[in-house]
């Protein structure tokens, strides 16, 4: 069960210049919407960030390619199969479903970009992929991003949305987004997949740049398991359909409450990714400040997030936070000061100066770690560099839900 508000937003606002749809296709799942295509308006423009996983998915190799020749004017997605470890078989078969959907759509095969999710290793079946594409583009709509982002999940239990409206001197800009994922997350770049569009007019390079920064300080900044997918894609849209000014420049009187709230959707999609965390009971902030960089900041919270000793514990509601410490001993940082490290659980003062605390009891601990919600706030006190990632704990399901994967 996921952890917290999880909810779908009481607005969800169409974007203009965008339409999707889900279909059932059959590639895995018997009764399941399980193909997704997103229509892109040809005025757009499109930033996208993949997977660093050097084993990376035949489809992530394929769009690779074809943003490097022209914008993409349709999205496809298939779930239940990550068509990954499939060698040149599985790129001949993320080819075929951009040719098939171009010859149908009227474009050019090089505006089509494959995205496929789900098990790897296991041939995917094209063959169905494109038998559903009639119907996924007879039924594409603005208003079907409720269906797509259930069309896109796997191991997911809810539809992942964010979806925001701002006024910026007279122009309303619209932003949605949907994102997936539950397991295998620590991205390195994205989540699984998370596909944000708005009708903001912003050039192409400065939405690349745009989408980097905003990516950095949120799908970059979760973890469920630590492992990096061979499919992590994030694609960020600008259709450009609420205004004719551009957006060309951070010195642009729209830019930052664009990039805002931009920021604030991607957090969200972020969030719920781990709030949604295979077998998650509790959502956990991991804030590390006092650091001399950002990066040593981000290689003790990473520490503490992906340490199982420390997961199981918040799982157990078990004070046991030496664990903490023990983590935060080997992240890296050979001149640390120990003695002048701090340690909080909310609002609890649990270690101080590399001990514990004076006024820290064993009760006051295990209060806070019953929380669903819990942040654990480490002070390294040598710097003014700060980060934050986000984690859930490890569970009993968690290892039930991956061991009966394949079933």
């Amino acid at each position: 069960m996921a952890v917290g508000n999880v909810s779908v937003p009481d607005v969800i606002y169409p974007i203009d210049g965008i339409k999707l749809s889900a279909t059932a296709a059959g590639i895995r799942y018997k009764d399941r919407d399980d193909l997704v295509v997103i229509e892109i308006s040809d005025k757009a423009t499109t930033a996208v960030v993949t997977t660093k996983n050097t084993f990376c998915a035949a489809p992530v190799r394929v769009l690779r390619e074809h943003l490097a020749k022209v914008s993409p004017r349709y999205l496809v997605t298939n779930t239940g199969n990550a068509n990954a470890g499939t060698g040149s078989d599985g790129k001949r078969r993320a080819l075929d479903i951009c040719t098939a959907l171009a010859e149908k759509a009227g474009v050019d095969t090089n505006t089509i970009l494959p995205f496929s999710t789900g098990v790897i290793g296991e041939p995917l079946n094209s063959d169905a992929v494109i038998a559903g594409l009639d119907n996924a583009l007879a039924n594409l709509a603005p208003d079907s991003w409720l269906a797509a982002a259930n069309g896109i999940r796997t191991t997911d239990t809810i539809p992942k949305l964010a979806s925001q409206k701002i006024d910026v001197a007279g122009t309303s800009y619209h932003i949605t987004g949907m994102s997936k994922g539950s397991g295998m997350i620590r991205p390195n770049m994205a989540t699984m997949l998370g596909y944000v569009a708005t009708d903001a007019n912003i050039a192409a390079d400065l939405l690349q740049e745009m989408l980097s920064a905003i990516n950095e300080q949120s799908f970059n900044r979760i973890t469920v398991d630590g492992d990096t997918s061979t499919n992590d894609c994030c694609v960020l849209i600008a259709t450009g359909a609420a205004s004719s000014e551009v957006i060309d420049s951070p010195e642009h009187p729209h830019y930052q409450p664009v990039f805002d709230a931009l920021a604030g959707v991607f957090v969200r999609l972020a969030q719920l990714i781990v709030r949604d965390g295979e077998g998650a009971t509790k959502f956990m902030t991991v804030k590390v400040t006092g650091g001399q960089t950002t990066q040593e900041c981000c290689d003790v919270a990473y520490a503490v997030a992906h340490s199982p000793l420390v997961k199981t514990a918040f799982f157990a509601s078990d004070a046991n936070w030496g664990r903490i410490l023990a983590a935060v001993g080997y992240a890296g940082i050979e001149d640390l000061d120990t003695e002048q490290v701090d340690v909080y659980l909310d609002e609890v003062m649990i270690c101080q100066n590399g001990g514990v605390a004076p006024d820290y009891t064993e009760e006051a601990g295990k209060t806070v770690m019953s929380r669903p919600e819990i942040t654990i706030h480490i002070d390294l006190a040598r710097g003014d560099a700060s980060d934050t990632v986000y984690t859930c704990d490890l569970s009993y399901d968690y290892v039930k839900i991956n061991a009966d994967y394949r079933s």
